[in-house]
């Protein structure tokens, strides 16, 4: 029974371990596959697109014109082109967009939403409750 007490604490490191070296090992593999024209999140939250990758360092364009250098560590996330093109122009994503209205739906007709005095005085004519006095 004392075995196994002891043995838990033990399991429990070693997986400890394993998983923080494979966050590491995928953290490397995607710093080392960035290209200049990927779209990147900073792990501050800034969006932009890599002009150009050194040894240790990384070139981002933040703003049209505007370049600045990074550490490859800076880097959080690498964006696919849509999720990129969605995030800095506010395009939805293909998947949101919306659906098209169907050729037989009755139009929507549309009426000024104002209150006359006239129509307050008699109620409304499409079953609502009249005005109090």
């Amino acid at each position: 029974m004392n075995f196994i007490i002891l043995l838990l604490p033990i399991i429990a490191i070693v997986l400890m371990f394993r998983s923080q070296k494979k966050r590491q090992q995928q953290m490397q593999q995607m710093q080392t596959a960035l290209e200049p024209g990927a779209g990147v999140r900073t792990i501050g939250g800034l969006y932009a697109q890599v002009k150009a990758v050194n040894e240790e360092t990384i070139e981002l364009e933040i703003a049209p014109g505007v370049v600045t250098h990074f550490t490859k560590s800076a880097i959080a996330a690498v964006l696919d082109p849509q999720e990129y093109d969605a995030i800095i122009n506010g395009r939805p994503a293909d998947d949101e967009l919306p659906e098209p209205e169907a050729e037989d739906a009755e139009p929507v007709e549309d009426k000024p939403l104002t209150l006359t005095k006239d129509v307050a005085e008699k109620g409304d004519v499409e079953g609502g409750a009249p005005a109090s006095k």
